[in-house]
């Protein structure tokens, strides 16, 4: 599936402009990790572009979340590591995250909250104005961004990165796009 696709198909299952600019900016992540970790860089876009695919579908039931997206992307043939890495990212599930590929959508999922409620709180309101410190100091506060999970952010460390250096990244691919954000 080329990516122009994969937009159009996120487009047609989510009406909510915030959750599409989510997808967009999980979708920056993951190519800036699988760049870092040098992956394959249109598989892993896929799979942070569709993670939440089925995300309106499944709101009043989330123990479907991610569950109905994942047999959505096998029924069109996606390759199975993303249709896992779609279908483990949500930790409801309890499933195991086996490859870099799942890992990274786990932890990265949560963390663009977290950076975009940073962005919306700095001076300037602006992702280019932020740097990994004001980020992980927003972090060390509880009470910020309660919805951004930090045992899942914290995951990073199965990846083998510093948790510092993982929001760099990640920071760094939603720079990126930060015009597309509005941000």
């Amino acid at each position: 599936m080329s990516r122009e696709n994969a937009l159009e198909l996120v487009k047609e299952n989510i009406k909510q402009e915030n959750l599409v600019k989510h997808c967009l900016a999980v979708e920056a992540v993951m190519v800036r990790l699988a760049e870092y970790f040098d992956e394959d860089v249109e598989k892993w876009r896929l799979a942070g572009l569709l993670h939440d695919i089925d995300y309106e579908d499944t709101a009043d039931d989330p123990e479907k979340h991610s569950q109905l997206g994942a047999d959505r992307l096998a029924d069109m043939g996606l390759p199975d590591d993303i249709v896992y890495a779609v279908r483990a990212h949500n930790g409801i599930h309890e499933l195991p995250r086996k490859s870099k590929l799942d890992k990274s959508l786990y932890a990265s999922d949560p963390l663009t909250g977290l950076i975009v409620a940073s962005a919306l709180i700095h001076p300037e309101k602006s992702l280019d104005a932020l740097d990994s410190e004001f980020i992980m100091n927003r972090y060390e506060e509880n009470s910020f961004a309660k919805g951004a999970d930090r045992d899942v952010i914290a995951s990073c460390s199965e990846l083998d990165l510093e948790l510092e250096e993982f929001i760099g990244l990640s920071l760094e691919g939603m720079q990126s796009i930060s015009k597309e954000l509005g941000l």
